[in-house]
């Protein structure tokens, strides 16, 4: 096992049982959920990982998690994620990381039932991280190479809040992270 992947699997052993804002699951949880959701629906390695590691940032971080959706919940997450990420990663893992909070208020702009899918935080974020997108940025984010991948990222993300969904333990990854990695 490389350095990496066993630094992922502390962060997780370290940090994976906080809870974030109200939701119903943990970050281990929600990780799990997501990748295995992409792994179901039969997507390249690159996507399984990126859809497993959406959230790193959020543990990534010293600073505690959020406890309420009365805090601030724009702590740009994927932001420390995508710079993480990029260096042991590439694009094809990175980008629609750093994408899918913007993919979040993307959809919401497009399709005016999108905010009803949302979790309570995951409502309360959207707005903490801008709300609607303006014309220029919907171009902006559909001209961004890895879009519809974020998307995907998204609608995962948003699916993957099941306290009662049986989940594989995250070294049942360990072959789509190998694959992955660039360094």
């Amino acid at each position: 096992m490389t350095e990496i992947i066993q630094r992922i699997y502390e962060v997780f052993d370290q940090r994976g049982d906080e809870m974030y804002g109200n939701e119903a699951v943990t970050q281990r949880q929600h990780a799990l959920q997501s990748g295995l959701l992409a792994r179901k629906s039969g997507q390249s390695s690159q996507q399984i990982v990126a859809a497993l590691l959406h959230d790193i940032g959020h543990i990534l971080s010293e600073s505690e998690l959020p406890h309420s959706t009365e805090e601030n919940l724009d702590d740009q997450h994927e932001e420390r994620a995508y710079e993480w990420l990029k260096k042991y990663f590439g694009a094809a893992v990175a980008d629609p990381v750093r994408l899918h909070v913007a993919a979040k208020r993307y959809l919401c702009s497009k399709y005016e039932d999108y905010e009803s899918k949302l979790s309570p935080t995951s409502l309360k974020s959207y707005y903490d991280q801008g709300g609607k997108m303006s014309d220029a940025e919907l171009a902006t984010f559909e001209s961004e190479p890895f879009y519809k991948q974020a998307l995907a990222l998204r609608e995962w993300d948003d699916t993957a809040k099941d306290p009662n969904r049986e989940t594989p333990v995250i070294q049942d990854f360990e072959t789509e992270l190998k694959t992955c990695l660039i360094a």
